[in-house]
């Protein structure tokens, strides 16, 4: 048995550059030639513009259409610019049609005629460009093996076999009526074991699970996570038999939206890399903290409001970290697990009452809990048991606001029909901090008004 050994991309990147560096163009093509598909792709992503200009051209239209299949959709059209017109139409070629299509959809629309004028599935592919880029409709393929509910399994084998040996269409045969509706599916499995004069309407599954090709992309991931599937047929609202939506699509489909949510949970509003320009994280971050700072003010405000009571005991302000942190971390909490949930679908609209419920009385007995041990370190600490009683109330109190904004808040903006990672977690941490802010100093002024 031979093993193979780990890849060390970034020497083999090394010597890559040397050979274009000595217009050893053979030696460069081949070593990257060698190298699987990803391996292919992030070698390629890591070399300069100008390097990549003059090495893409000079490889095998395959390797090349796997490149581009492998880089994120901007790098691609980027790449794509520069490449002469008949030699990228070549490599188009290659690309499996739904890939082709996201391509062409980036480019400019003039640039993409021209090329759909020369590649050979330009039906194909035109067809798939005209569903949007989040929709099933644009991240379905088109299918190679269509099989009708009369043919015997025999048959239904024999059209397999014609078939590219490539061909996506090998764990589920979808089966379509003679008007091209889809009305079963069929395994692969269930071809093999079945006698070969067999109907393939009598051992078919008559309630395919499928979804409309204007559905969004993220409910088709998630329809084919939760029942298992290996491939998801797409239907106009007719019926009709339009496509698929193969596993490794999915995957990337859950990987991009749980990218965008982490990204927009942290204020920024669109996936960036990590070397990204300075000039460009800087158009999309600063405005957000801008946006922050003005909510801030609201606590500001709380807090100048309280000036008074804070003077009088300055020991107060050694508990603002907990009563607004500890709070706020709690708030977060409870935001990203209720954001998850409506972005998994495991949690519906009309869901958030039983969902705040629970979540009250999580934030209850963290209030309980975390006070406790507040009230425990100010008199060990401080002294007064009285700032203690009074940090300690304070929690309580902005735990269960905590939990009650973290439910609330993402549920009202679905409602609005805003993305709930986007909005949801200044609205959260701001008014969790204003919240702690005015219980604690509202609880302290009044003491102190009492003693007085």
């Amino acid at each position: 048995m031979v093993i193979r050994e780990p890849i060390n991309i970034d020497d083999i990147l090394v010597k890559v550059r040397a050979a274009l560096s000595k217009g050893h163009w053979k030696e460069a093509t081949s070593l990257l030639e060698s190298l699987r598909p990803f391996d292919q792709a992030e070698l390629f992503a890591d070399l300069l513009p100008t390097e990549q200009e003059e090495i893409l051209p000079r490889l095998d239209p395959q390797d090349s259409a796997d490149i581009l299949e492998e880089l994120e959709d901007e790098e691609a059209a980027e790449v794509a610019k520069h490449i002469a017109l008949n030699k990228l139409a070549l490599i188009i070629d290659e690309m499996e049609p739904d890939e082709a299509a996201d391509l062409l959809g980036d480019i400019e629309p003039e640039h993409a005629e021209a090329l759909l004028a020369k590649i050979d599935e330009s039906e194909e592919v035109r067809s798939l460009l005209v569903h949007d880029d989040n929709s099933a409709g644009g991240m379905m393929t088109s299918l190679d093996v269509i099989i009708r509910a009369d043919m015997t399994v025999e048959e239904a084998l024999a059209h397999l076999r014609q078939q590219p040996p490539d061909s996506e269409d090998i764990y589920y045969l979808f089966v379509e009526d003679d008007q091209d509706h889809l009305v079963g599916v069929v395994s692969l499995r269930q071809l093999v074991v079945a006698p070969s004069g067999t109907k393939l309407g009598s051992i078919m599954d008559r309630t395919p699970i499928y979804i409309f090709a204007d559905a969004d992309q993220e409910e088709a991931a998630n329809l084919m996570k939760h029942y298992d599937l290996l491939a998801l047929p797409v239907t106009d609202h007719s019926n009709h038999l339009l496509g698929m939506i193969t596993y490794d699509d999915s995957f990337d489909i859950l990987e991009e939206e749980a990218t965008e949510d982490i990204y927009r949970l942290g204020g920024v509003l669109k996936e960036q890399p990590v070397d990204v320009s300075v000039p460009v994280a800087l158009r999309t971050r600063l405005p957000w903290l801008l946006v922050n700072m003005a909510t801030a003010l609201i606590s500001v405000a709380v807090l100048s409001f309280f000036e008074g009571t804070i003077s009088q005991l300055a020991a107060l302000a050694a508990f603002f970290p907990i009563v607004a942190g500890v709070c706020g971390s709690a708030g977060t909490q409870t935001l990203t697990v209720t954001v998850r949930g409506l972005a998994l679908g495991d949690l519906e609209p009309d869901e958030a009452f039983r969902t705040l419920w629970r979540e009250l009385l999580i934030g209850l007995l963290n209030g309980l809990a975390i006070g406790l041990v507040v009230v425990i370190i100010a008199v060990v600490w401080k002294g007064p048991a009285l700032l203690g009683l009074i940090a300690g109330v304070a929690v309580l109190f902005n735990m269960i606001w905590a939990a009650a904004t973290g439910v609330l808040v993402p549920f009202l903006i679905t409602k609005l029909k805003i993305d709930p990672a986007l909005a949801s977690p200044t609205l959260v941490m701001t008014s969790t901090d204003t919240m702690g802010y005015l219980i604690y100093l509202g609880l302290a002024t009044w003491f102190i008004a009492a003693a007085m």
